[in-house]
């Protein structure tokens, strides 16, 4: 009946310790948001102005 008791409780211990093992593990702990949405480039080039415009001759 002790060595019964012995290895109940030597497999409780040693279950409790491979479930607790995991606490504390460093990182976060939530899903990180997803990386906000870039604008879509279009293949048009972009407007220029009457003062950043070249000069033409």
């Amino acid at each position: 009946m002790k060595s019964t008791f012995r290895l109940i409780i030597g497999a409780s211990t040693l279950c409790l310790t491979i479930l607790l093992s995991g606490c504390g593990q460093p990182g976060p702990l939530y899903l990180p948001k997803p990386p906000a949405a870039k604008p879509a480039k279009s293949g048009n080039a972009p407007a220029t102005t009457p003062e950043t415009a070249a000069p033409q001759q």
